[in-house]
Formats: C-alpha cells, sequence, structure tokens
C-alpha cells in the first residue's frame, strides 16, 4: 500500500488528512520510474486487479461548450476541483496548474481540467474572464461548472477527493487541495499537492514519463 496525501481546507486553516490508495505496480520495471503507479482500490477479476477509471461526466466550459470525457480522447489531463472566490489554497493551486500549463502548452496530448465547485456563483461568463487574466488557451484548459450534485459526486467517486459545502466553514466549502494526473484511458496516474512547488515539479516530470510510456 501506499499513502497519498490528500489536502483539505477546513475553517480557513489548512490541515493534511492521508488518503490511502492501494497500488499494484505493472512490473518491476516501475520501480525505477519508467511507468506510474494506478491509484485506487482495486477489485479482482479472475487473476487481474482491475482499478477505477473516470467515470462518464459532461460539464460546461468557460466557452459554453459542453466537456465530457470524449474531450480528453487520448490525452493525457491534470483535473483539480476550486472556486473561484476561495481564499486560501485555491489562488496557489492555479498558480501551481499554470506552471504545468507552461510545461507542456505546446504539447497537445496533454490538457486541464479545473472544476468549480461553487457553481452558483461561478458563471461561465465569470469563469471566461478567469481564464482570459490567466492567458492560458481555452481549448487545453477548461474550467467548467455544471450541477453542483454531479460535480461533488465525481470528486468523490472518481477522483476520490473531498468536495462538499460545509456551512461550518468560513468559506463555506471543504475541497481537496491535490493535483490530479489522468492518463488516456481514464486511469489516475498520480495525486500531487497543489500548494507545493516541489509536488508541481515531481508532476511535469511525471507528465514526461507517462507520455513515454502511453504514445
Amino acid at each position: 500500500m501506499v499513502s497519498v496525501l490528500v489536502y483539505r481546507i477546513w475553517n480557513m486553516k489548512l490541515f493534511k488528512s492521508i488518503t490511502f490508495f492501494s497500488i499494484l505496480l505493472l512490473c518491476a520495471c516501475n520501480f525505477s520510474g519508467k511507468k506510474l503507479p494506478y491509484l485506487g482500490n482495486p477489485e479482482l477479476n479472475g487473476k487481474d486487479s482491475v482499478y477505477p477509471t473516470i467515470a462518464d461526466f459532461s460539464f460546461i466550459d468557460q466557452d459554453s461548450q459542453v466537456v465530457t470525457n470524449k474531450t480528453f480522447q487520448n490525452k493525457a489531463y491534470v483535473a483539480d476541483f476550486i472556486f473561484l472566490s476561495c481564499p486560501t489554497i485555491c489562488p496557489i493551486m492555479t498558480k501551481e496548474m499554470k506552471h504545468v500549463y507552461d510545461a507542456f502548452a505546446q504539447d497537445d496530448r496533454v490538457a486541464f481540467l479545473s472544476h468549480t465547485i461553487d457553481p452558483e456563483r461561478d458563471t461561465v461568463g465569470r469563469l471566461k474572464k478567469y481564464a482570459a487574466a490567466l492567458g492560458v488557451n481555452t481549448a487545453k484548459w477548461h474550467f467548467v461548472t455544471g450541477n453542483q450534485d454531479s460535480i461533488m459526486n465525481i470528486a468523490a467517486h472518481s477522483y476520490f477527493s473531498a468536495a462538499h459545502p460545509d456551512s461550518a466553514d468560513a468559506s463555506n466549502f471543504i475541497h481537496s487541495g491535490g493535483l490530479l494526473l489522468i492518463d488516456k484511458n481514464r486511469y489516475i496516474r498520480g495525486v500531487y499537492d497543489g500548494s507545493d512547488p516541489e509536488e508541481t515539479k515531481q508532476l511535469i516530470a511525471d507528465i514526461k514519463t507517462l507520455l513515454k510510456e502511453q504514445f
């Protein structure tokens, strides 16, 4: 078992909690860094371990375009969960995500997906202004909104990320601070602390490893 750190916002302070993922290495060469692990709790299918994949989804991005799993067909992508009025970790996460974006800005095999967990306030127009201020290619980095329950559900059950409203919290939300690396087959291949520049460097390195593995 390998533990993966998932960070959450609670009462305007950042606390660490550990979520344990079962990881089965594909082969001994994984230890040399040639392949990334698969994350999640696998189910046995005969002698094979079947890892969970990202469920089907449909959201609307900052350009009012429908974004689904097909948007990321034959691509690796990095996902996170944020909200634009977040006063604490979200701006840091977006800054670190932008560093990763810049590293692969010219690589069509890599995309980015940021879900707002506050769709009532984070309208399409507001997301568009936010993306424009970052100066990113909106066809490459999608900021999506949609039904809040759907967003919270996919966060919890597909990305294994905490994301839900909480009236006891000063910002009215609790969410993880992880950046998640998803491969072209919808598997989670890495989780990284979105507030740590060293983790960002590791994410960039792992994307390069994943591209060599799958493309």
